[in-house]
């Protein structure tokens, strides 16, 4: 009597019941299964950006680690990979709209809204700017002060905050909102 043959059905159907069950070697042999193929495929989604295509294969072996199922042929898991893998670049090209959005939206408030000559003093914005800004709570000014004085990221401030990257990005919107109202107010006035 001779031994059942291991096809490839049987060899997804596996790897992908070790994968759904958090086994770490499984995740070890699809990474070295599915790596350089997730990430050619990803090259040409992102139409040859190397680093938008690295990014969205990070997020996509995540979300295999986290999602993974059973699939019994090796055909219908990669067509699954796909769509994981396109959805995975998809969301991180709204994340970067979104965010450049924002410095957009960031940067038309910080433009005065009210005409300003060629011959006018700079020093004077920058006054306004700091005068308001000393009137803010020292926890929202040291936020605004660290993400558009210090450069430092919203998930770099999340942590130091101990809040969600979220959370950080509502504020800093509630927060430039409130600083450019003042600043207009302050500048009306003289």
């Amino acid at each position: 009597m001779t031994a059942p043959q291991d096809t490839g059905a049987n060899v997804t159907a596996a790897l992908t019941r070790r994968l759904a069950s958090g086994e770490e070697e499984a995740f070890r042999e699809f990474h070295a299964l599915y790596f350089d193929r997730l990430h050619q495929f990803l090259l040409v989604v992102s139409r040859g950006q190397e680093h938008e295509a690295r990014e969205a294969l990070q997020e996509t072996l995540v979300r295999v680690a986290r999602h993974a199922r059973v699939f019994e042929d090796e055909d219908t898991f990669w067509c699954w990979l796909k769509v994981v893998a396109r959805n995975a670049a998809r969301d991180a090209g709204r994340k970067r709209t979104r965010y450049k959005k924002l410095l957009d939206s960031f940067a038309n408030f910080t433009r005065p809204a009210i005409p300003v000559g060629p011959d006018a003093d700079d020093d004077r914005l920058t006054a306004v700017i700091d005068e308001c800004l000393a009137e803010f709570a020292p926890g929202d000014r040291a936020l605004l002060q660290g993400k558009y004085l210090a450069g430092a990221t919203v998930n770099e401030l999340s942590a130091k905050e101990g809040i969600t990257a979220k959370a950080v990005e509502s504020r800093l919107l509630r927060l430039r909102r409130e600083l450019r109202e003042r600043v207009l107010a302050k500048l009306r006035q003289s």
